[in-house]
């Protein structure tokens, strides 16, 4: 691509960014969910632009982690490398959730990192961009336009995806339904700060998720419940 293109590229891709954040902004508290149970696994429906719940781990398990997040979030942020390792540990015993809450005005650029994280997850590498954003949030929390969407672009070139479908899934009205639609449910969760953490329904105090081996006993405790083997190195 030569310097032209590349810069008819940034300027076009910056403002597919732009759009996805204008119109997700207040969605959300337009989307009824009063019939939707909070503790099951959401599939893909109208509301949510066919965009399901990304899960990780064992799906269908009767113990189920649920996160309410942030990607610029300074708090989600700090916990990610806890939950990360806590649920590496239990992907064969539990199923880890987690739901776009997207504080859009507090956070310039989280609407647009959590279009970012979707987009990659259309391609089957949802869970390689999360962490990627997560780990890297002092990089592009401050970014803006064209910055912004190079930024991100350059993690779905380094994830092989497809950048021409990335790009345009970002911006689409499916994505901006599947993040409002989240929101939604954090909304009718009583969510009220990012992260919040909910164990098999039940919300889970910051004393216990941010502590690793808290949130092992608790969950630890669910699989017990549940009838479901810990795994080797927590028996």
């Amino acid at each position: 691509m030569n310097k032209t293109s590349w810069i008819i590229f940034s300027v076009v891709t910056a403002g597919l960014f732009g759009l996805l954040i204008f119109f997700s902004n207040t969605n959300s508290t337009k989307i009824n969910v009063d019939s939707v149970n909070l503790t099951a696994v959401q599939t893909g429906n109208k509301q949510n632009g066919n965009i399901g719940d990304q899960v990780f781990g064992k799906a269908g398990s009767k113990v189920t982690l649920i996160n309410y997040g942030d990607f610029q979030c300074p708090g989600c942020g700090s916990a990610h490398s806890t939950i990360k390792t806590v649920t590496e540990l239990y992907k064969e015993q539990i199923q880890f959730v987690f739901r776009n809450f997207v504080l859009t005005d507090i956070h310039a650029n989280a609407k647009a990192a959590a279009g970012a994280a979707e987009a990659a997850g259309l391609q089957g590498k949802y869970w390689e961009m999360h962490n990627k954003i997560y780990e890297s949030q002092s990089d592009w929390e401050n970014l803006s336009g064209t910055e912004r969407a190079d930024f991100f672009t350059n993690y779905a070139k380094s994830l092989k995806l497809d950048t021409t479908k990335f790009n345009t899934d970002v911006a689409s009205s499916a994505i901006g339904d599947k993040l409002d639609y989240d929101k939604a449910l954090g909304v009718k969760a009583g969510v009220d700060a990012t992260p919040t953490f909910y164990l098999n329904g039940t919300k889970l105090d910051s004393d216990v998720w941010g502590d690793e081996a808290k949130l092992k006993d608790a969950i630890n405790t669910e699989l017990k419940k549940a009838g479901i083997e810990l795994p080797a190195s927590e028996k």
